[in-house]
């Protein structure tokens, strides 16, 4: 399949940035995850950009105290995505919004009713992106005992989805037809009430708003094959992390392939992974300031998280030693399902590269992303590589500290992608479905 002319390119939102150090290199580094002047700020540079999409990460965790929760050791995602991105919808013009939201708790139809509005609000840049995580933070923070299996996860998840979609085009916007002559303000025969009675999740009637100017886009984060198979079926990209490109290729296949499956056209199905450019006027001096920001790093914490990821002990991993593959492998069963996709991407790149262990640690080992260090010359021929490889349709782009690392990429690595002919140098659609070169929804026939 040949790759897209324009590539598409979001921001991971995060308030002092991707790296875990960035924090402590920033002024008054407590405000930072409320301080909405600094969101509108980054915000407002992206747009500069000419950037698709802000991409609003987001767990229903609460902060659980224990030595590995993320909040203890940088700012945290504290604000709603929902309330944040209606706010920066006001101090924005073109670029999309993406909000993400569990699909396991909660109940679809607020969650349809808050997206349709932002919608509106937004003139047409919202997106949804669909979560099923159910870490036992999130669990405890919703009053659950146990919780699902895969198979269940994702058959909840889709009953969500499908309730959600459903409401979206229940209100039509002909069905507003205002007629002051016979006093009729909605037809009623030309609504579209939904009756959905899943096993988890249930719903009928109509929505009390029309989706807006356009069908929110949906997006999907995840990697495993229920999740490409969801994601396949529901959304209009997926969020994916991925550390090799012969892994990003096999990813790619298999997405498109099931997208085809579901009666999709594979080209109107995105595939984003996430990238973590750190750049600098020449690679020497790229890799300069990642060496200043690691050098601000916990070391042992980092250790203790990796050694978590394998299910060694820390004592097992020498900094300067290669990685002990006999032991990580035979602990391979005793890893929670949730950390083995990472487990496997950071293995995958570490053998690839032929890392030991100091390596591996400062390699965005906490955020996932693969980071590329280098000049922007260098950084647009990683990003166009992977794309003309058929490994992916764009990426999602984790900033390394900021305002400064975003204000980098804007000023010196979109320049070389827009010289390519790569990348837009203004917006052209209204929408965020425009922005992304996806068609149109058309609802279909009652």
């Amino acid at each position: 399949m040949p790759s897209r002319k324009e590539i598409v390119l979001g921001v991971n939102l995060l308030a002092s940035g991707r790296h875990d150090a960035a924090w402590k290199t920033l002024p008054h580094p407590e405000t930072l995850s409320t301080d909405i002047d600094s969101f509108i700020n980054i915000a407002r540079i992206a747009e500069r950009g000419k950037f698709d999409a802000l991409f609003l990460a987001d767990t229903p965790a609460g902060i659980s105290g224990h030595a590995w929760d993320e909040a203890l050791t940088r700012p945290w995602r504290a604000l709603d995505p929902i309330v944040l991105h209606a706010a920066l919808s006001q101090a924005t013009q073109h670029i999309g919004l993406v909000a993400t939201t569990t699909s396991l708790f909660g109940h679809p139809y607020p969650l349809a009713r808050q997206i349709a509005s932002l919608n509106h609000i937004s003139k047409g840049r919202v997106a949804w992106n669909i979560i099923t995580s159910q870490t036992p933070e999130t669990l405890q923070a919703f009053g659950v005992e146990k919780g699902f299996e895969q198979q269940e996860r994702y058959q909840r998840a889709g009953e969500f989805a499908e309730i959600v979609t459903r409401l979206w085009d229940s209100l039509p916007d002909d069905a507003i037809v205002a007629d002051a002559t016979n006093n009729v303000y909605i037809d009623p025969q030309r609504l579209r009430p939904i009756k959905v009675e899943g096993r988890h999740f249930r719903s009928s009637g109509v929505l009390q708003v029309t989706r807006g100017p356009q069908r929110p886009v949906i997006f999907q984060a995840g990697q495993s094959k229920e999740s490409q198979a969801f994601g396949a079926r529901y959304a209009d990209a997926l969020f994916t992390g991925q550390r090799t490109l012969e892994g990003s290729q096999k990813f790619y296949r298999d997405a498109k392939a099931l997208a085809q499956a579901n009666g999709r056209d594979p080209s109107q199905f995105l595939v984003l992974p996430g990238v973590f450019p750190i750049l600098g006027g020449t690679e020497k001096e790229a890799q300069q300031r990642k060496q200043e920001l690691d050098a601000q790093l916990d070391q042992q914490h980092l250790l203790e998280n990796l050694a978590q990821k394998f299910g060694l002990e820390t004592s097992d991993l020498q900094l300067d030693a290669p990685l002990p593959y006999d032991k990580i492998e035979k602990a391979a069963d005793s890893i929670p399902i949730a950390l083995r996709w990472h487990r496997r991407i950071i293995l995958e790149e570490a053998k690839s590269k032929g890392w030991n262990t100091r390596q591996l640690l400062f390699s965005n080992l906490t955020g996932g992303h693969r980071v590329v260090v280098g000049a922007p010359e260098q950084i647009a021929h990683d990003i166009l590589n992977w794309v003309d490889q058929n490994a992916a349709d764009g990426f999602n782009l984790n900033v390394d500290v900021q305002p400064s690392g975003l204000e980098d990429i804007v000023d010196h690595l979109i320049p070389v992608l827009q010289k390519a002919g790569r990348f837009r140098r203004e917006y052209t659609g209204k929408t965020l479905r425009e922005h992304l070169g996806l068609n149109p929804y058309v609802l279909p026939a009652r």
